[in-house]
């Protein structure tokens, strides 16, 4: 029996309409603890790194902090692409799921030992982690619902999108309090907890998937599985030894790693679009398909080149720039980071309402340039906000808010499309691969963004943000302007 056909593939007749499976509540709250554990670390991250060693940070100046942020979460977006392939040909998802979860947890530990270099290697288990979690997760999700159904998905990974707000709501109140007020390295343990809890439960829910994802989709042979395994025998030396001797020599610098994780997600998701594009595995019309969600995927990528900056530039101006008293309290800088998904939830219902009412006249296309345009308003705003703090004045804190708004607004509106499409435009045995695709261009942001912050140490705030969201701007028109074509590739018919 194959997976759409399995009875746990959709949700049992009969009972109220918003009643979900088993296995959906399962894969909810694993994402929900997941998300927990990402979003408090994030929360914390740029803060650490920017404090003073006296005050337990690392002690690095803004710019390479915010580089820093930008290089661990393009890294997890990177890492999506081998995890997703992990997931579809070796593990399955339901392992790779798990184990995941458990590099994951283990990375927040390591941090939250008191070392100062085990930042490094903690934040790269937790890149790992995520990178093997997060497709296999989406594409578990995505297999219970067949091609053709994309309404159907776009719905359930609509509420995946904006249910696991709520933990990324809660998280950040959390980590923040405990990071900047108690210790930074017991903020991290806190979000390593959540992992923990996030793994046991998806082992305990399991028994509800029935046969999706115990096996991998498209399995390696055995003359496969011996060359991939002489493959990374070579590569994984070939990887550590220039770092492990970087750091032996004292000369480490998070400069280095940019430099090549700069390389690296530049040139990655246009080398991977050329192999799939390649495979046999696709049929004519869903190559076509595939080009034309390659163009929509540019302009996703610097949608996270500017909304990253919200947990790196937009947390150190909170924290130096903005006057966070109320009522006598200093709220936390780490509290920011609860804005997006506090506003997420809010706008969540508003735009489903909309899409509703536009129906299908309102397509993939126009939903990434409508994304498009609250990003770049986002840093419009922001560069009228940092224009006002200059000369040193700390502005009110609503201001910041109303970034975040933005922000939250655009991500609701493009992340689950985004997803959702990735998932459509693929053959079944390659949905974990294209879902890891999209992410590879959201790394691709992530790249850009940790280069282009350096360009606010010689431009001044104002014009950094102004810049950037002209920039947003002009793609938001492109978009408009190529829609028509773009969405036609994407219905093209199945052969």
């Amino acid at each position: 029996m194959s997976l759409t056909e399995s009875p746990v593939a959709r949700p049992s007749g009969g009972g109220p309409r918003f009643r979900r499976p088993r296995w959906f509540v399962t894969l909810f709250f694993t994402d929900i603890w997941e998300r927990f554990s990402f979003y408090g670390m994030q929360a914390i991250l740029v803060l650490y790194a920017a404090a003073p060693v006296e005050e337990g940070g690392l002690g690095l100046p803004r710019s390479t902090a915010a580089m820093l942020f930008g290089i661990y979460v393009g890294s997890v977006f990177v890492l999506a692409l081998p995890g997703g392939w992990v997931g579809d040909c070796v593990l399955g998802e339901r392992r790779a799921v798990i184990w995941g979860g458990l590099t994951i947890a283990l990375g927040h530990f390591t941090m939250a030992v008191p070392v100062r270099d085990a930042a490094y290697p903690g934040l790269a288990l937790i890149a790992v982690g995520t990178g093997l979690l997060k497709p296999n997760m989406l594409a578990l999700l995505s297999g219970f619902y067949p091609k053709g159904e994309a309404a159907r998905r776009e719905a359930a990974i609509s509420i995946f999108y904006t249910g696991i707000q709520l933990s990324a709501l809660v998280a950040p109140l959390v980590t923040g309090l405990v990071g900047e007020r108690i210790g930074w390295h017991l903020g991290f343990g806190v979000a390593g907890v959540g992992m923990v809890l996030g793994v046991a439960q998806f082992v305990v829910g399991r028994r509800h998937f029935g046969a999706a994802g115990r096996s991998p989709r498209q399995p390696l042979s055995e003359a496969e599985r011996r060359t991939v395994i002489r493959r990374v025998a070579v590569a994984v030396p070939v990887v550590a030894l220039p770092v492990v001797l970087d750091v032996a020599a004292g000369t480490f610098s998070p400069m280095h790693l940019a430099a090549v994780f700069g390389l690296v997600t530049l040139i990655v998701p246009f080398g991977y679009v050329a192999v799939l594009l390649r495979d046999r595995g696709w049929a004519p019309a869903e190559r076509g398909r595939l080009k034309a969600f390659t163009w929509l995927l540019l302009s996703y990528s610097l949608f996270w080149m500017l909304v990253s900056q919200s947990g790196s530039m937009l947390a150190l101006f909170a924290r130096h720039s903005t006057d966070r008293t109320v009522a006598g309290f200093t709220v936390p800088a780490g509290w920011f980071q609860s804005a997006i998904p506090f506003f997420m939830l809010l706008a969540a219902p508003v735009f489903a309402a909309l899409w509703v009412r536009l129906g299908k006249g309102f397509g993939v296309p126009a939903k990434f340039a409508l994304g498009m345009a609250f990003a770049g308003a986002s840093f419009l705003l922001m560069g009228g906000v940092a224009g006002a703090a200059a000369d040193g004045t700390k502005v009110p804190l609503l201001w910041l808010v109303a970034v975040f708004f933005l922000q939250a607004c655009g991500e609701i509106v493009i992340g689950p499309v985004a997803i959702s499409t990735s998932a459509e435009v693929a053959p079944a045995a390659f949905t974990g691969r294209t879902i890891g695709l999209s992410w590879l261009f959201s790394a691709l942001g992530a790249g850009l963004g940790a280069q282009v912050v350096h360009l606010a140490d010689v431009w001044p705030d104002r014009v950094y943000y102004l810049v950037l969201g002209g920039a947003a701007a002009g793609a938001c028109a492109a978009i408009i302007l190529a829609g028509g074509g773009v969405r036609r590739a994407l219905a093209a018919p199945r052969e």
